[in-house]
């Protein structure tokens, strides 16, 4: 076994991160900047993400992923969010939002139907639970689904949906019962090649352009009964489940970006000549150096340690809320502090598209935004410290 640090590697853990590694850099960074000035959507690459079993490394075999545990996947991404994080963030969706609600939540002919194509590549997963007056507060949202014998008509406008205008499967919450707010919720798994399913605006993102974000309007849009997710008011329950799964996946996210700005820093600074010698030589830059890295490993703890946690639940069956917050919160704010500093350090040359410095910049803010901004974290892990609920 090797070492990250106080955490040991198995020889698989080792094989994936290569793997993930050797792949990013010579699939993704070659086509990377291109794909961020277009914002079209990669479509070739996750193919081949899908085949190499990135899009489903926590599934069991059985169900076509590639029967990992969350540490292979956390170290995975890492590696592919260093390279491009709007690649990872269509990875941490599929694996995420959409593959682990299923595996925990899903009837066997659900993941039969829904979750053996996704996890396997051959189709791409999205998760909704965001509308254009409804974010944290999932209590207020406008969306319905009203049962008519055996399907749910489903109206309203959901947004934010990332990988929403390729999509082919969504794991969509909306409301069932309004009058109970939060708990009138329910999960719904919904065919995006359906009737009904229409394809709204897609979103001009500062970053993370690549990952396609749109919204998705449901006009009387039929769903079986059979492809309800859980029971009817278990969609909350659901989503916050998922999401606690899902801030691991920014948290690595964010480590992996923040990895990226600091290397290419640490680098310039050692080239870079200024007043007759290197610019790390200056105090000024080489603490600057100093705070990144250490910021960076802080964050590398936290964000294993959740992945841990995670994978402990699979049997204890114990929640990892506070971790994933914790991990999620400081993993993405030390994401925009690193990625801050490197475009300082880097000057006029970081503030230019010739290189990926400003992109990484661009792309760390959502960290703190989606899957519960930071303040949203701070205050699940104050509760939970408080004993609140």
């Amino acid at each position: 076994m090797a070492a990250s640090g106080l955490f040991a590697l198995t020889e698989e853990h080792e094989m994936i991160q290569k793997a993930a590694r050797d792949f990013a850099q010579k699939e993704i960074a070659p086509i990377a900047a291109e794909f961020d000035e277009s914002g079209d959507f990669p479509l070739k690459t996750i193919r081949k993400m899908g085949e190499m079993g990135f899009m489903g490394i926590e599934v069991p075999e059985e169900y076509g992923g590639a029967g990992m545990d969350t540490l292979a996947y956390v170290l995975a991404l890492e590696e592919i969010c260093k390279v491009d994080a709007a690649h990872g963030t269509i990875m941490s969706v599929n694996n995420s939002l959409f593959c682990n609600g299923i595996l925990k939540f899903g009837t066997e002919a659900q993941k039969q139907k829904f979750l053996v194509p996704v996890a396997s590549g051959e189709k791409i997963g999205a998760y909704s639970l965001t509308e254009p007056m409804s974010g944290s507060d999932a209590g207020t949202m406008r969306s319905r689904a009203v049962r008519e014998g055996d399907v749910y008509v489903i109206n309203g406008r959901k947004s934010w949906v990332t990988s929403g205008p390729v999509a082919d499967v969504v794991v969509m919450f909306t409301m069932t019962e309004p009058e109970k707010k939060h708990r009138g919720v329910t999960a719904f798994l919904i065919d995006a090649h359906q009737p009904g399913y229409v394809h709204g605006k897609k979103e001009p993102k500062l970053g993370i352009r690549a990952s396609a974000t749109s919204e998705i309007v449901f006009e009387d849009y039929r769903c079986p009964v059979e492809d309800r997710l859980g029971e009817e008011g278990e969609g909350f329950k659901i989503a916050m489940a998922v999401l606690d799964a899902g801030r691991i996946g920014i948290a690595a996210q964010a480590l992996g970006i923040a990895e990226a700005a600091y290397e290419a820093s640490r680098q310039y600074a050692a080239e870079r000549e200024a007043f007759g010698q290197k610019i790390g030589d200056f105090q000024g830059i080489s603490f600057k150096l100093a705070d990144m890295k250490t910021q960076i490993e802080a964050s590398r703890l936290l964000v294993y340690n959740a992945a841990l946690a995670k994978e402990a639940s699979k049997t204890t069956h114990a929640r990892f809320t506070k971790e994933a917050a914790m991990a999620k919160l400081f993993a993405s704010e030390t994401a925009m502090f690193v990625t801050h500093a490197a475009v300082q350090i880097h000057g006029g040359i970081g503030y230019s598209k010739e290189l990926p410095i400003e992109r990484y910049f661009r792309d760390a803010k959502i960290t703190e935004i989606y899957e519960g901004t930071s303040e949203i974290q701070r205050l699940v892990i104050s509760r939970l410290e408080l004993g609140l609920r």
